[in-house]
């Protein structure tokens, strides 16, 4: 076992008070070390109105709790940590949950004006990383998997290899950006919600990143914005997968969310 100190900055936005998080670190090996998280939780949600006109998505509920506080539970709980939050849509109700959460002083939040994209939020926050690898997460999204054994596929990555994407198994290939792989489980083609892809392999957008790549970030997509757009196409070849054992959906329409309700259970 051992041990963790972070200082977390004081969120603007929020008004709260800075503060230091200790916790003990959960390592299954001494591969697994201890991952900030960029947490991406910014978007109107709009495949699931009319619940998100008042809700944002990432605090619609999952059997009586908001899917962002499943999200802080399980990663906190495989020692992961801390965490930068972007808001923007009805960004006051996700303040007001993190303020009032147990997880407050190791949650950085930061409001966006105008939304700067999946790729632009982790652009503009890549010092939060402090030149340590690091995890993206689309906070969104339902999961429930061991992240020790997704870290230690990404260090056990082909070496040509910059960042390892998360992937599962969809019924809907058309709605999500499928990957192709080559025998090692590089990424060699995507299609990025096209008609007919060839395959069902998901994009989960969760990314375990290094810091090789956050440096080929700032280098050479300064100006991007969309991640799946404009990361992964040029990022073929140097991208690994792995593919989630556990549970991994995309709630982003009323007919997802009510299958992760009524099918599966919070552990």
């Amino acid at each position: 076992m051992g041990h963790g100190i972070y200082r977390v900055y004081c969120c603007c936005y929020s008004g709260w008070a800075c503060g230091e998080y200790t916790y003990n670190v959960r390592r299954n090996t001494a591969e697994i070390i201890v991952l900030k998280v960029i947490l991406l939780a910014a978007g109107f949600g709009t495949r699931l109105r009319p619940l998100t006109e008042k809700t944002p998505k990432c605090l619609v509920s999952i059997k009586g709790r908001p899917l962002l506080d499943i999200w802080l539970e399980h990663l906190v709980a495989a020692g992961y940590g801390p965490f930068l939050l972007n808001t923007h849509y009805l960004s006051e109700q996700v303040e007001e949950y993190v303020i009032s959460s147990s997880y407050r002083d190791i949650v950085q939040l930061v409001y966006e004006p105008v939304l700067l994209g999946t790729a632009g939020t982790l652009i503009h926050n890549l010092n939060f990383f402090e030149e340590q690898p690091g995890l993206l997460i689309h906070a969104d999204n339902y999961c429930i998997t061991d992240f020790n054994k997704f870290i230690l596929a990404h260090n056990a990555r082909p070496k040509e290899c910059f960042l390892t994407m998360m992937t599962f198994r969809t019924e809907k290939p058309s709605t999500c950006g499928i990957a192709e792989l080559d025998e090692r489980g590089v990424v060699v083609n995507f299609h990025e919600k096209k008609d007919n892809p060839p395959g069902d392999l998901a994009n989960g957008a969760i990314y375990a990143l290094s810091v090789g790549f956050m440096k080929i970030l700032q280098n050479e997509f300064v100006g991007a914005s969309d991640f799946s757009t404009e990361i992964i196409p040029m990022m073929l070849g140097n991208i690994f997968s792995y593919e989630v054992d556990g549970v991994l959906i995309d709630i982003g329409t009323p007919e997802a969310l009510a299958s992760v309700n009524e099918g599966f259970g919070i552990s």
